[in-house]
């Protein structure tokens, strides 16, 4: 954990140029209402729970999909900003590059440890994960970027990972299975590629695992290199906000950028379909343009229009701790769901949120106020720390 500082507002003469290193008060915004709402989905209430509230069975796509990228593509931005600042107080490329990998050696840890809490059965312990996808797309990224920083190498990365992920997906044959659209479905559920490498990687530590039918795990090993193009978005739209050019032109840029990357997306889609559990090429474009929409709308409300108080409070408290929110949400359900209780009942925790909701006639709305509720309690100890200026960074 560190305190609070103020970053300095010189610039590095190698890097420009560049706008004034300042923090982007607009990305906290973004980055809170992003935490927020995977705490609510995470914990939507379970059967009952609106659709939008749920994952896409397969194909497909709702709000609670879009989660998952929007973080990836906030570090993409982030890394951008952070890493520009550390270069302008004097850090060196070496230095950023150890704590890059140290960071994501303990983002790796801190999401095995969420997916095994509280009982860590190593027989089928699970070591793919979100933060585990996070941190590779931070490593990756954020070495691309101490290694070079011009955002042309950044777009024909994107490029390259999702058409050689679309080549991979299409056109290479599944050992023992067959060639994909003529001796098994395209993007079958389990004869896929990316699930055929995992069932031979890391068999029975997978999210669905022998005996399951569904023998897959959506953060797999070969779906992580779209996801980095996640991220390569977010660094492109870092860079483009690092620029001298006026804050209304910024906003215009991702305006465009989002509308162009929906557009491709959406159509990208009718050969490539969207999904979130391969997070296919299409599913990139149309997720990361969503992410612009939410940035600009950020951007505009806070950079241009100036909007720093009343209802970005929220979100600046969430997002300046996001890292501890997202381990809060997921530890103490591990502890208040398995508290003693008599075998084969519910916990009394489960025992008094049954008897609550139940005054709720519609399970949707039922459902839902659990979700929000859960959300205000995970903000209690965020709020907590925002107030001591204590933020936890890895």
């Amino acid at each position: 954990m560190t305190k609070s500082a103020t970053a300095p507002t010189m610039t590095n003469p190698a890097t420009a140029p560049k706008a004034p290193l300042q923090r982007l008060l607009s990305l906290d915004v973004m980055r809170g209402i992003t935490i927020a709402f995977m705490i609510m989905v995470n914990n939507n209430g379970g059967p009952g729970s609106w659709h939008f509230m749920n994952h896409a069975e397969w194909n497909g796509l709702t709000p609670t999909d879009l989660v998952f990228p929007t973080f990836a593509f906030v570090i993409g931005v982030s890394v951008v900003f952070a890493f520009s600042a550390r270069l302008a107080r004097g850090a060196t490329r070496r230095e950023l590059a150890v704590h890059t990998v140290q960071r994501a050696i303990v983002l790796i840890l801190f999401g095995i440890l969420v997916n095994s809490f509280p009982f860590f059965h190593l027989a089928h312990m699970r070591f793919y994960g979100v933060l585990q996808r996070l941190a590779i797309c931070y490593l990756v990224c954020g070495l691309f970027y101490l290694y070079d920083s011009r955002a042309w190498t950044k777009a024909a990365a994107l490029v390259v990972a999702l058409a050689g992920y679309w080549v991979l997906i299409r056109w290479v044959p599944i050992p023992g299975v067959g060639m994909p659209g003529r001796d098994v479905p395209f993007m079958d559920m389990t004869q896929n590629l990316t699930s055929w490498i995992d069932r031979h990687v890391l068999p029975y530590h997978l999210y669905l695992y022998p005996p399951d039918h569904n023998v897959r795990d959506p953060e797999g090993l070969l779906s992580d290199l779209p996801a980095i193009g996640t991220t390569l978005m977010g660094m492109l739209a870092g860079l483009w906000l690092r620029t001298t050019r006026s804050v209304k032109a910024k906003t215009a840029g991702l305006a465009i950028g989002c509308l162009s990357s929906l557009a491709i997306g959406y159509l990208w889609s009718l050969e490539f379909p969207l999904n979130k559990n391969m997070w296919t090429s299409s599913f990139v474009l149309v997720a990361g343009g969503y992410s612009l929409a939410l940035l600009t709308f950020a951007y505009w409300a806070v950079e241009q229009m100036n909007w720093r108080k009343g209802w970005t409070w929220v979100w600046i408290v969430f997002g300046s701790n996001a890292i501890a929110a997202y381990m809060f949400s997921e530890l103490v359900p591990g502890i208040l769901y398995n508290l003693p209780s008599t075998p084969g009942k519910p916990s009394p925790v489960m025992l008094f949120l049954m008897h609550m909701l139940a005054h709720i006639p519609d399970r949707g709305w039922a459902a839902f106020t659990y979700s929000v509720s859960f959300t205000a309690f995970c903000f209690i100890p965020v709020w907590i720390l925002y107030r001591k200026k204590i933020f936890l960074k890895v």
